[in-house]
């Protein structure tokens, strides 16, 4: 009797082990899927296979900051010519924000947890004005900083937080400095945003964004030769973003006006 109970026991054990390995091969499946739906900006596609292997796996930190990133770029492209269209709006910014926020529950010692709740605050704080919501962006300011000490997660995770770090500073600073002072936002200076710019091409070059946003502050220093090339520059990456079509435009839109500063 004993005997059986043991081998029962061993057959329950090694039944328990497949199903385990067998659950964690289809998530990282469905997250290969996933991530060759970022590439088409599929983002409706993708939100669905995470929204299954979320039911597989509901504390998959993979998962998790994955759904908050896709909530974002879904809500960016969402119309908002209503006020329903609106607040539909912020409430999908508020989603990402959740599963941001699980995912650093979840494993806080990750960069990209942390990074992701600094994007999903930043759109919240955009979307409401940046100096209506002063808390909501010290925090990303705070989550961002925290995503930079960790230091993990490969150069795009870390470029990128350098990237929202300086847009970050770059946006807050163009409020008049007493004035933000006084909410708490003294701490915003565009000659950080450049630093962090550089700091970002430097570690993950060829993203677009990245070099329109650094063009925009080298311009309100009247360093109108550097943004020129760094616009130039711009217009030569590839796509890696939803955005790139209009970032493009603006580039082109940018080099023009600035064509005989």
């Amino acid at each position: 009797m004993k005997k059986q109970n043991g081998i029962v026991l061993i057959l329950f054990l090694a039944l328990s082990f497949a199903s385990v390995k067998i659950f964690a091969q289809s998530i990282d499946q469905m997250i290969n899927e996933v991530e060759d739906y970022y590439k088409q900006f599929n983002n409706e596609k993708a939100l669905e296979v995470l929204k299954k292997a979320e039911k597989i796996d509901p504390n998959n930190f993979e998962v998790l900051w994955r759904i908050s990133r896709t909530y974002v770029d879904i809500a960016d492209k969402m119309p908002k010519k209503t006020s329903a269209e609106e607040d539909a709006q912020l409430a999908t910014y508020n989603k990402a924000l959740e599963y941001a926020d699980k995912a650093v529950k979840v494993k806080p010692d990750q960069s990209v947890g942390f990074l992701r709740r600094a994007i999903a605050n930043g759109k919240i704080a955009l979307f409401k004005g940046v100096f209506s919501v002063a808390g909501v962006v010290n925090s990303v300011r705070a989550d961002v900083e925290k995503a930079i000490q960790l230091g993990n997660g490969g150069n795009f995770i870390q470029g990128v937080a350098h990237y929202v770090l300086a847009r970050t500073h770059a946006k807050t600073s163009e409020k008049w400095k007493p004035a933000r002072s006084i909410l708490g936002l003294g701490w915003a200076d565009n000659d950080i945003a450049l630093q962090e710019y550089k700091k970002a091409i430097e570690i993950y070059p060829g993203y677009m964004m990245f070099y329109v946003d650094y063009a925009h502050s080298l311009i309100r220093e009247d360093d109108y030769k550097t943004a020129r090339e760094m616009l130039n520059i711009a217009l030569t990456c590839q796509f890696q973003h939803q955005d790139d079509v209009n970032r493009l435009a603006e580039a082109k839109k940018m080099l023009n006006d600035i064509k005989n500063e």
